[in-house]
Formats: C-alpha cells, sequence, structure tokens
C-alpha cells in the first residue's frame, strides 16, 4: 500500500516537473526567435537595402567596350558592391516582356542603350548618399540618364526605422513577460513544497539547508528547459531553411550559437532567483498562512 502510493506520488511530481520545463521551455523558445531575429536584423535589412539597384543608362554611342571600361572604374569606388553590364541585346529581350515582340518595327535600328546596373553597399542606401552617387555618375560622359526608385528608398529606410523601435519595444515586453511567466512556474512549484518547508524549518533546519536542494534542482530545471528551447529553436531554423532558405542564409552562425547559449543561461538564471525567492518568502510563512 504505502509503495503504491509512493509510486503515485512520484508519477505527480514527475508530471508537475515535466509541465514546469515545457512551460518555461516555450516561453524561452519566444524568446529565443525574437532574439534570432533582433541580432540578425542588420544582415535582413541590409538584403533588402542592395536589392535596390541604381541603373547608369549610358548615350547610345556608347558600345559594350565603354560600359566595361566604366564598370572598371566604378568598382574602385567603396560604395559599388557589384556591377552588371546589361547589353543592347539584354535591354531589347526586357523591353519585349514589357512592351510586346514587335516593339522594335517602328525603328530602323535598335534604340536600346548600353546601362550598368549598379548594386550599392548598404551602408549607402540613404537620399543624401544615392543624390551624391547620382552627381558623380553624371561626371562620366558616358553616362546618359541615372535611374532608381526614390521612394522605395525612402519607404524602405522608413520602414527599417519603425521596424527597428518595435522589435525595441517588443523585446523589453517579451523579457518581462518571460520573467514574469517563468518566476510564476517556479514559484507555483516551490509552493506546492510548502509543507515539507514548513517541516524542514521546524526540525531545526536552517534557510541555507533548506534552499540549497531547491536551487539544485532549479538550476537543472532551467539547464533542461534552456535546452528544449534550443532543440525547439533548431527545428524552426530548419524550417526556416526550408522554406525561407535565401532567408536563412542571411543568417550569422555565430550569433545563432551565442543566442542559444543566452536561452540557456537565462533560463537557468530566472530559474535560480526566482526558486531562491520563492523558498525564502515559504520558510517566513506561520503555520496559519501555510493553508492559504
Amino acid at each position: 500500500m504505502a509503495e503504491k502510493e509512493g509510486n503515485i506520488l512520484y508519477r505527480r511530481l514527475l508530471r508537475s516537473y515535466f509541465s514546469s520545463v515545457i512551460s518555461i521551455s516555450l516561453v524561452l523558445f519566444l524568446m529565443g526567435m525574437t532574439g534570432v531575429l533582433i541580432v540578425n536584423a542588420k544582415s535582413v535589412s541590409n538584403y533588402f537595402k542592395e536589392n535596390i539597384m541604381v541603373s547608369a543608362v549610358l548615350n547610345v554611342e556608347a558600345d559594350e567596350a565603354d560600359a566595361s571600361e566604366l564598370a572598371d572604374n566604378l568598382e574602385k569606388n567603396r560604395y559599388v558592391k557589384d556591377i552588371r553590364i546589361i547589353t543592347k541585346e539584354e535591354g531589347v529581350e526586357e523591353m519585349k516582356e514589357m512592351l510586346g515582340d514587335d516593339f522594335l518595327d517602328v525603328f530602323e535600328v535598335n534604340p536600346i542603350p548600353v546601362s550598368l546596373e549598379l548594386q550599392i553597399s548598404a551602408d549607402y542606401i540613404s537620399m543624401d548618399s544615392l543624390k551624391v552617387i547620382e552627381d558623380a555618375l553624371y561626371e562620366y560622359p558616358a553616362v546618359d540618364e541615372v535611374v532608381y526608385q526614390q521612394s522605395l528608398v525612402e519607404l524602405l529606410n522608413a520602414n527599417i526605422e519603425r521596424i527597428g523601435v518595435v522589435a525595441g519595444v517588443l523585446v523589453l515586453l517579451l523579457l518581462f513577460i518571460s520573467v514574469v511567466l517563468i518566476n510564476n512556474t517556479v514559484r507555483l512549484n516551490v509552493y506546492s513544497k510548502r509543507f515539507t518547508i514548513h517541516t524542514m524549518r521546524l526540525v531545526g533546519a536552517t534557510k541555507g539547508f533548506i534552499t540549497r536542494p531547491f536551487v539544485g534542482q532549479a538550476f537543472f530545471q532551467g539547464l533542461i528547459a534552456g535546452s528544449v528551447a534550443d532543440v525547439f529553436i533548431l527545428g524552426a531554423l530548419y524550417l526556416i531553411r526550408n522554406e525561407f532558405y535565401q532567408l536563412f542564409s542571411l543568417f550569422d552562425a555565430m550569433l545563432l550559437g551565442l543566442v542559444m547559449v543566452a536561452v540557456i543561461v537565462l533560463g537557468v538564471l530566472i530559474c535560480l532567483v526566482s526558486t531562491a525567492a520563492g523558498v525564502r518568502s515559504m520558510i517566513s510563512l506561520t503555520k496559519n498562512e501555510l493553508y492559504y
């Protein structure tokens, strides 16, 4: 009979411990995924910025040799990340896609000029920097026109600033919620053992002696919860890699590793602090307060 009751109590404690670990893991998982996005925010924003191209349209007399010479000169500038020469034939194919195959019928010669498509470094994607780059391109005699989407640049920079502010607020809010939820979960676990703590105090156990096993348990609870959260994060990253490989390729492996370590450390710290505070509050309860 006593053995059966012991087994029932053991299963209850195991379920309680398991549910606590899963609850903490899910909260840490949300924190970890937010951290992954935050630490890689610059790479993601740079990716979108560098997809804005600046086209330098050459005059009709310029040929591919002129374009190649100009490209060699432009590649020496720090603001140029990559240059692609669009030949007249490629320009014709692009125009056919836009206007139809017969748009050349009204011309005796090919009116499409050679052009250069410049990929600008992300640090220079702003209206002021692009204006300076535009003026520099016009200094070359072969350049007839410089084209880029000004409205898109303004919209992208404005949205990136807004997203940065929202992300900062979200991280602080999520951190607060995470601490509160984990703290409540740990304290409920400690509260369920208040009679054991009271009994230990009655037989003369010191505060340190009572607290020590709970802190040790909290350490492993935080360690296991953080490790489980990291497994969830790896699973989420695997899905991102399969569905959004281009986005996944922007993530820094070292930063991902640091986030995963931080998740475990955060889980352990919150569990330790919450447990220590919870045990000390249970120690101070009177006999009557144990039932309320």
